[in-house]
């Protein structure tokens, strides 16, 4: 079994190949004399019997990570779990799944038809939350499944790998501040997801967060390369309970316009 920092550094690499911007924003943040912690990773599934949250998140558990805290997401049809390793310097992992039951028919026998190509060697693959995609996927069905779920189109394009890495806004000297952060990474050219405020969250839910949209990179499918947004670069500034330790979870309300910093920008 590879060392969880192994594991960690793995995955970096692997999305830093899908979203260059992120290693420039951490470069330049590094460059400021900044020492950039990573507060959480996210991965994306759908809750197919072979493929729910559990399928990644047995690989996490290897290492001592302990499921904490779970998450609805109505509107999008999503459920989400996250976790914590007994090392807080370890990134929390949190996985969400598209609920197949709430879905229309031709997205759940896509889905079925898709999970039916992965073999069940991969899932047991200690680096199965960077297999990429596992089954033949054509632009016109992505672009179909676009239409009714933004989520199923990405995990159909992109198969099993990070979705996104987040800064550690509290570990920052000169832009522990979320506003301060995100005046300074757009000044460096960067877009910032908008929904819903480009602050999510509040000091009074102890977090906020922010985000970059995802750049569009070109994919390689079936039936030819095209560009489609890849994954994004998130910040998270938490704030302390009553009992002044910082709060470890997440708020729905701002995860689901999270969400969205990899839909198309219009």
């Amino acid at each position: 079994m590879m060392s969880l920092e192994t594991l960690l550094e793995k995955m970096w690499a692997d999305y830093c190949q899908l979203n260059p911007a992120a290693k420039r924003i951490y470069d330049i943040f590094t460059s400021e004399g900044e020492t950039v912690l990573n507060d959480h990773i996210a991965l994306r599934t759908f809750n197919h019997p072979r493929l729910g949250i559990e399928s990644l998140a047995q690989h996490f558990k290897k290492y001592g990570y302990v499921e904490k805290g779970d998450y609805t997401f109505v509107e999008k049809k999503l459920y989400a779990k996250h976790y914590e390793h007994p090392n807080e310097k370890m990134p929390k992992i949190f996985i969400s799944e598209l609920e197949l039951e709430k879905v229309s028919p031709f997205v759940r026998e896509t889905v079925n038809k898709l999970v039916d190509q992965i073999p069940d060697s991969m899932i047991q693959n200690e680096a199965f939350a960077m297999a990429g995609r596992p089954w033949k996927m054509t632009y016109a069905l992505y672009s179909e499944l676009a239409k009714e779920s933004e989520y199923a189109s990405w995990v159909a394009a992109y198969g099993f790998r990070p979705n996104h890495f987040t800064v550690n806004i509290n570990n920052l000297k000169k832009f522990n501040d979320i506003h301060t952060l995100n005046e300074f990474v757009k000044s460096k050219g960067y877009t910032l997801n908008k929904s819903g405020g480009e602050i999510k969250g509040t000091p009074t839910d102890y977090l906020e967060q922010s985000s970059t949209m995802a750049s569009e990179i070109p994919v390689s499918f079936d039936d030819g390369t095209h560009s489609i947004p890849g994954c994004y670069y998130e910040f998270a500034k938490r704030y302390p309970l009553a009992n002044g330790k910082l709060y470890q979870g997440f708020v729905a309300a701002s995860a689901d316009k999270i969400f969205e910093s990899t839909n198309r920008v219009k």
